[in-house]
């Protein structure tokens, strides 16, 4: 089974649960572990799902996507009931309307935008992934970005020349400072230092 045969699996799961409330899902739903159109590697607001209407899609099928970044099962199918219920409401209705009446009915908690399973759907949804069997995927980190470095190289400067060059405090501590290609004597400048050299 793979991610996007694993949440398929789920919304069938769940169906008989937005039809006791009413609101049946439409029969054709696609969902894919992919990246939302927007916001999918922000640090603030990051989007973590994403529903799109029917009249987008060219065999007027709805399409569910559930961030790569989520790798917790019952936080990913938390996370596909949410976007379900824009799914069975419409996608117009956005986080109003009908939408927070079958949010909250359903089992969603909190601020619309932002919802959690309460208790009680989260015993559901324990139900399911069990049913269901592991999620198949493991987490991708957000960001491409190199990791920062992790080691501070410090200024060191020679007292006759001027030269800088540029050393880990394991260098200094274990080591020392070096002697200057000219022959001067060289120190670490640190602020005390360069308030000296101003005056």
């Amino acid at each position: 089974m793979n991610r996007e045969e694993w949440l398929t699996e789920c919304i069938q799961q769940l169906r008989p649960d937005f039809e006791q409330l009413g609101h049946s899902l439409p029969e054709k739903i696609r969902a894919s572990c992919s990246w939302p159109s927007k916001s999918g590697l922000a640090n603030k607001k990051r989007r973590i799902g994403e529903a799109w209407s029917a009249k987008n899609s060219g065999d007027n099928s709805f399409e569910v996507f559930i961030s790569p970044v989520l790798k917790d099962p019952l936080e990913v199918a938390a996370t596909l009931v949410h976007e379900l219920v824009h799914c069975a409401v419409g996608i117009e209705e956005g986080h109003k309307g009908r939408f927070p009446k079958l949010a909250k009915a359903i089992g969603l908690e909190g601020k619309m935008t932002a919802t959690r399973a309460g208790e009680a759907l989260m015993g559901r949804l324990r139900e399911v992934t069990v049913a269901v069997g592991p999620y198949p995927h493991a987490e991708l980190k957000h960001s491409n970005a190199p990791p920062k470095q992790s080691t501070r190289m410090l200024k060191v400067v020679c007292k006759e020349c001027g030269c800088v060059v540029r050393m880990t405090r394991k260098w200094l501590d274990e080591v020392g400072t070096p002697t200057c290609a000219c022959g001067g004597e060289m120190f670490e400048e640190n602020c005390e230092d360069a308030n000296l050299e101003a005056a």
